[in-house]
């Protein structure tokens, strides 16, 4: 007796040679590997590619949009499309490759869902969806420069990002360190740099528990 507890999705048999049918010369190249089926098909017409796996494959739901970032090609970003056919209970991805000044044209239109699912890719990657009414950042914060996902996209360097309660918006500003090395003991371990924070300049005027000891001022 089986101990499947997740449903058994359908064979990937057939699905490739329908959708050659299907997709004629809009298709590029079809995958079939570690149990998924990957198809590539040109930018421009991705919108009919969309319609016809919907409407004529029944690939009903858009479950997902995710960028790839391969810095040495020419067309270094691949934007991922996961559907998902209830009817046929069998899952496929559809692959199409651009840059950072190509727009892909916006499924918004096929699944509304995929207006925030696209400005996340916009976000993180810099990829521009055509036809996207909102393409606006959705996970960074106004006024960050950069794309995180993107390979080139520094991890290290010489300015903080911090938002500003006077300018009311994020600014950028080189790193201050109070010092390169703090000496930690059991006994008190937040002694250290003259650290000074936003809102310290209220624990003087507000009241509230006093301040613990040091440990050189504990009674033994």
């Amino acid at each position: 007796m089986s101990t499947r507890t997740s449903p058994r999705y359908a064979s990937n048999t057939g699905v490739i040679a329908e959708a050659q049918i299907a997709l004629g010369d809009m298709l590029i190249d079809s995958v079939d590997a570690v149990g998924e089926i990957a198809l590539h098909v040109r930018r421009e017409v991705l919108v009919d590619v969309m319609r016809t796996l919907r409407d004529a494959m029944q690939y009903q739901q858009l479950m997902e949009i995710a960028g790839v970032d391969y810095p040495s090609r020419a067309d270094r970003f691949e934007v991922v499309y996961c559907l998902l056919s209830l009817t046929r209970n069998h899952r496929i991805r559809v692959h199409v490759a651009t840059d950072d000044r190509k727009p892909v044209p916006s499924v918004t239109g096929l699944w509304p869902v995929a207006g925030w699912l696209e400005r996340e890719v916009f976000d993180l990657f810099g990829v521009l969806f055509e036809g996207n009414a909102d393409l606006r950042r959705i996970l960074t914060d106004y006024g960050f420069r950069g794309h995180p996902l993107r390979k080139d996209f520094p991890l290290t360097g010489h300015n903080e990002m911090r938002y500003s309660e006077e300018e009311k918006r994020v600014v950028y500003e080189p790193v201050r360190l109070a010092q390169d090395l703090r000496t930690f003991d059991f006994a008190s371990p937040w002694e250290g740099g003259a650290y000074v924070l936003p809102g310290d300049e209220k624990v003087a005027e507000a009241p509230g528990a006093p301040t613990p000891l040091k440990a050189d001022e504990v009674k033994k």
